[in-house]
């Protein structure tokens, strides 16, 4: 059996790089030239400054309370969309409400890749048990099956039993959907003595995929690996047999920055997920998922050699309200930025004695007399709070991608 989905996932570093390189750059062009919002939003953008994978760190994010105004204001798109060349097939309908397309181009959220690698090929029979009521997830993984030439049943959410008695009916070889409705149907299937052992692999997203439902599925012999996408940008990552991380899709540009900033850490830093996806009919640059995750080291012992991430690891959005005033995660990073001496900073807000409380927890290797009263007297200026400031050893603060937590319990 092909091991890989097409020879792109086990290009050299190098090669990746420069090609992708090439892409995201004239991706932006076609944004730029196509989109009316991004003629907008890179209008001041001089496109031949722009040189390297690194100087897309310059550009503005994209995030989806800008989705939704624009939208609101234009809709259904906001002027987002290039619809220059598939014609449009669906408009979908996210919580929001955001409104994304779908045009009649082959794999157009890019699955097959991750279908590929949990074992679904050319002829499968794959039961689908993700939902096809207005959001995307359903038509996401059927769009992908059909580009690997395998059959779809559209099981949907719901109507537990119709879906067992069918999948005994059937007897596909695949499963997609929520891992835990995949739990639910085994569980039903137990209880009615009914046979759905003609399952044997699973691509699962959607939720967290805890360990003891992966175990539950391999005992039951399916191999069920996770993906990561979104209704925005389709397919970021997903994972392989090795089960070692979750390998970026070839056709996205992902970045990992400090939450509340644009800004890219480096490999190994947990922050917020940023992806450029190069899907020409709909080219969202450098959107902000809003998800926690990390870059990990090496590469695959599957032999894809495009990076990977741990996958999610929770939300970056981090807003509190403290005393009646909201208090932002960028606003802790201005703070930071006002004093080189801070390597890495965490915001605790606390109740103590019936009250708020914030302190900023700032990881200094020189501490200078007055530092913690200087960085206290920039948190008055710049969040319109007081708070206490605590200078700790590097090292100290975990590496969580958390900028503010909050500890206050109302029970």
């Amino acid at each position: 059996m092909t091991m890989h989905y097409d020879q792109r996932e086990s290009r050299t570093n190098d090669e990746r790089a420069a090609s992708l390189t090439t892409d995201v750059l004239a991706h932006i062009v076609h944004a730029k030239t196509h989109s009316p919002a991004y003629a907008e939003i890179l209008g001041d953008v001089d496109i031949g400054d722009l040189a390297t994978l690194e100087d897309i760190a310059a550009l503005p994010l994209t995030r989806k309370s800008e989705l939704i105004e624009r939208q609101g204001q234009a809709p259904p798109f906001g002027g987002l969309a290039a619809l220059t060349g598939e014609p449009l097939t669906q408009i979908f309908a996210s919580p929001g409400p955001i409104f994304e397309p779908q045009t009649a181009r082959v794999d157009y959220w890019r699955t097959a890749r991750a279908l590929f690698a949990a074992g679904i090929r050319s002829g499968s029979l794959v039961h689908n048990g993700f939902s096809y009521h207005l959001t995307p997830a359903g038509s996401m993984l059927e769009n992908g099956c059909h580009a690997l030439g395998a059959a779809v049943v559209p099981g949907g959410v719901g109507n537990t039993e119709q879906q067992l008695e069918t999948i005994g009916l059937l007897k596909p070889d695949a499963y997609c959907g929520t891992p835990s409705f995949l739990g639910i149907l085994l569980d039903r299937a137990d209880e009615a003595g009914l046979d759905v052992s003609s399952i044997d692999k699973a691509l699962v997203s959607g939720e967290a995929y805890l360990p003891n439902l992966r175990q539950k599925f391999a005992n039951r012999g399916i191999t069920g690996l996770q993906c990561y996408a979104t209704a925005d940008v389709g397919l970021i990552a997903y994972e392989s047999s090795a089960e070692s991380g979750m390998i970026v899709d070839e056709d996205v540009y992902l970045e990992i920055v400090r939450p509340g900033t644009g800004e890219p850490l480096p490999d190994g830093e947990v922050g917020e997920v940023v992806v450029t996806p190069l899907n020409p009919d709909y080219p969202l640059i450098r959107f902000a998922t809003g998800d926690l995750s990390v870059i990990l080291s090496g590469t695959s012992p599957c032999g894809r050699t495009n990076r990977r991430i741990k996958g999610w690891m929770g939300r970056a959005d981090q807003t509190v309200k403290v005393r009646g005033m909201f208090v932002h995660p960028s606003q802790v990073n201005s703070v930071v930025r006002r004093h080189s001496e801070i390597r890495h900073a965490r915001l605790v807000v606390e109740r103590l004695d019936q009250a708020d409380a914030m302190t900023l927890y700032c990881e200094c290797e020189h501490r200078a007399e007055g530092l913690a009263d200087a960085i206290a007297g920039t948190i008055r200026e710049l969040c319109k709070l007081r708070g206490g400031v605590e200078l700790v050893e590097p090292g100290t603060l975990p590496n969580d991608g958390i900028v503010i937590e909050d500890k206050r319990s109302y029970d």
